[in-house]
């Protein structure tokens, strides 16, 4: 079944569309919000500091926001929480409008509107499982189609926010992105794929809820997810430490569009093709694949040939972070799959964000080949975890058939909710 198949599921475009809205605002209130934020205070260390709490918030306390998703469904925990993030953005806008706004206050409005970060992927890709059922390779093809959507919208924020700070101040942005997640997060909810999720609350009254906890099983793909995010991380501050050297400081941006070209089109021709190995076992070699490229990349000699790598890199990323939202998805089951995709995106998240850091340290002490090489051992130790876990999912379920992915009766189970 083609993209052009899936769109044609019910109520898939009305939603997914409604959903990228939301999320374009993930796109253009990263870089806004740190304009604004060093417009009024004159501080790059304010800015900073600011975007780091409003970061931290937003990554580490997504699995708890996916839980209430789980919990109560979307219809009643994504309003409050979106609402409470529009309205902060709109403070952080007011504030950051004229210059003289106070660092503390500043920070702590970024602080408390990182917390209230609507989690509408992960709530996306919960709702792409009901839509599209148990229909062969189309989940695959709807979160591959989701996750090169979503790349796209984390490059085009901030060509937008270009736009905007060219003829308005950058808390325009700001407020701007406070209303592409309330209009898409409305827009979201009202679509009857979404109003069929009610939580686990109210299956609790109807029946059983089936599925299980999501901490079993999702080792792997966490872990995966992270080494990912680790190289990812680090590749960003190690290419400009490459074009640096060479005194190409511009070509940073072509070499990271030449990643992203990559994994659109590995994204895309993942969910194209049928695979006949499970989603747990193709995982480990998707992480070795990115590996190999980094590896590759330590040995370039120039920036064309970097830009080679990072393409080459790229077309492992998103069938990577594909997989394991897939692998999650199958572990947790219909009760907790908010959550368990919200762990996965906190996973890579947090790698990304390490990966920048470490790669930050190292630059200053090693040659660039051996960092790009260092890089490179992070999705290599998450490959061997992976198939360790592999391993680990096979004696499981060999000594007790009913846990693991669910089974046929566990999935009777679901449906009597």
């Amino acid at each position: 079944m083609s993209y052009a198949a899936l769109l044609r599921v019910p109520h898939a475009r009305r939603t997914f569309g409604a959903a990228l809205l939301g999320r374009l605002s993930y796109g253009t209130v990263s870089l806004s919000l740190m304009l604004a934020v060093k417009s009024a205070t004159g501080s790059y260390a304010v800015a900073g500091t600011a975007m780091a709490l409003f970061g931290a918030a937003s990554v580490f306390l997504s699995p708890l926001r996916a839980l209430l998703v789980d919990r109560y469904g979307p219809r009643r925990a994504l309003p409050p929480m979106t609402g409470a993030y529009a309205v902060l953005l709109g403070v952080l806008a007011g504030l950051t409008w004229r210059p003289g706004a106070s660092g503390l206050l500043l920070g702590v409005a970024a602080l408390a509107a990182g917390a209230c970060t609507p989690p509408l992927g992960p709530t996306m890709r919960t709702v792409w499982s009901e839509l599209v059922g148990k229909r062969e390779g189309l989940l695959q093809r709807a979160y591959s189609l989701d996750g090169v959507a979503e790349e796209l919208l984390f490059v085009s924020g901030p060509l937008i926010v270009g736009v905007v700070v060219q003829f308005a101040p950058a808390a325009l942005g700001v407020a701007v992105s406070a209303v592409l997640v309330a209009v898409g997060t409305a827009a979201f909810v009202a679509s009857p794929a979404v109003r069929g999720l009610a939580g686990r609350d109210a299956g609790r009254r109807r029946g059983p809820s089936g599925g299980i906890s999501p901490v079993r099983g999702l080792a792997q793909p966490v872990v995966v997810a992270v080494g990912v995010g680790l190289a990812l991380g680090a590749l960003d501050l190690l290419v400009l430490a490459f074009a640096d050297a060479r005194q190409h400081a511009d070509a940073v941006a072509w070499v990271m569009a030449a990643l992203s070209a990559g994994s659109a089109i590995g994204g895309l021709a993942n969910g194209a093709v049928t695979w006949s190995a499970p989603a747990r076992v193709r995982l480990p070699f998707l992480a070795a694949g990115l590996a190999a490229a980094l590896g590759a990349a330590a040995l370039a000699p120039g920036l064309v040939t970097l830009g080679a790598a990072a393409a080459i890199a790229g077309l492992f990323v998103a069938p990577a972070l594909t997989t394991a939202y897939l692998v999650a998805d199958e572990t947790a089951g219909p009760a907790f799959r908010t959550q368990a995709g919200a762990w996965v995106n906190t996973a890579v998240n947090a790698g990304i964000s390490a990966g920048t850091a470490g790669a930050g340290l190292l630059v200053a002490r090693l040659p660039l080949a051996v960092c790009f090489a260092v890089a490179a051992a992070a999705p290599v130790a998450a490959a061997v975890w992976g198939v360790r876990g592999v391993r680990g999912a096979r004696t499981t379920a060999e000594a007790a058939p009913g846990d693991g992915v669910p089974d046929a009766a566990q999935e009777t189970g679901a449906a009597a909710r």
